[in-house]
């Protein structure tokens, strides 16, 4: 099976500001760069594609129109609960620290942990090799590429941000 993993294009908030499951508008260069996804996907045909249901992901999905989109919640990127859209430097949660210490285990306040993001990208990813599909187009978000690309690459999740990340627009081509 080929997956072609597509992260969304860049946001419309402030450098710095964490926003994980905020529902944020696409900035305004988003036409400029959905014209350099569609030429990445130039020529590909897909039997299944699947979505974030994010507006920056649910976006791009229709405007390239590849075909009939399942949207997943699991797809989503991770939450950082009571923290989304505060100025990281602001966020004084006494829980942060913590968080920033152990990132993989600590859960956000009132939000995810990554090895919960984890969990529930690796059970998206168990029941898509599962299927039939050969060609497969998935959008959406950073962390989420990032934690199937430690599992291809059997990297741990202490380690994935070491991991040179995807880059807003970009498309990352996979066999399993």
């Amino acid at each position: 099976m080929e997956i072609f993993l597509i992260r969304h294009t860049q946001v419309d908030i402030e450098k710095g500001v964490c926003y994980g499951q905020k529902d944020v508008e696409l900035a305004q260069s988003y036409a400029q760069e959905f014209q350099q996804v569609k030429k990445q996907l130039d020529g590909e045909s897909f039997d299944m594609i699947y979505s974030s249901p994010l507006k920056r992901c649910k976006q791009l999905a229709m405007d390239l129109d590849l075909g009939q989109v399942v949207y997943d919640e699991r797809l989503k990127e991770l939450n950082f609960g009571d923290w989304e859209g505060k100025a990281w430097d602001d966020i004084a949660d006494p829980a942060f620290p913590l968080w920033m210490d152990d990132f993989v285990n600590r859960k956000c306040t009132n939000g995810e942990s990554f090895a919960i993001l984890n969990q529930r990208v690796l059970a998206f990813w168990n029941e898509l090799k599962t299927t039939t599909h050969t060609r497969v187009a998935v959008i959406t978000h950073g962390g989420v590429i990032r934690t199937i690309q430690a599992l291809l690459k059997g990297i741990n999740l202490e380690d994935a941000f070491q991991e040179t990340p995807a880059q807003f627009g970009e498309v990352i081509k996979v066999k399993v």
